[in-house]
Order: structure tokens, then sequence, then C-alpha cells
């Protein structure tokens, strides 16, 4: 199974990215970035996704408090 990508494919995905996706940068503590990898870890998640479903979580509890 050949799993390399082409330059088109490459071009075709920074396209994606440039038009679709915005990075958010994040420092925290190393302490702290610890405990959110071992908390993503036990959730069976990477820490980037444990880090959106935190955020989308309390966006929407704060929309249900709106209401």
């Amino acid at each position: 199974l050949n799993m390399t990508i082409t330059q088109k494919q490459k071009e075709s995905m920074y396209r994606y990215r440039d038009k679709n996706i915005k990075r958010i940068p994040l420092d925290v503590q190393k302490e702290k970035y610890d405990e959110i990898k071992a908390a993503a870890t036990a959730a069976g998640e990477s820490v980037n996704g444990y880090i959106k479903k935190a955020i989308d979580d309390r966006m929407e509890r704060e929309a249900e408090n709106d209401e």
C-alpha cells in the first residue's frame, strides 16, 4: 500500500487549510500541558480534540444559560 501523497495533493491540502482553518496559539505552563495530555489520553482523544471539545461544551453551556 503506497501512502505517499503527490505534490498536487499537498497543494490541495494547503489550499483547504489556508481557506478553512484558523490557528489559535495557546500557551500553557508545561505542568498544565501534562495534565491536559493525561486527561485527553484517558478520554481516548488527542490534546487538540480534547481542547476543541472543552470549548464546544462550554459554549453550549453558556448558550443554554442565555436562553
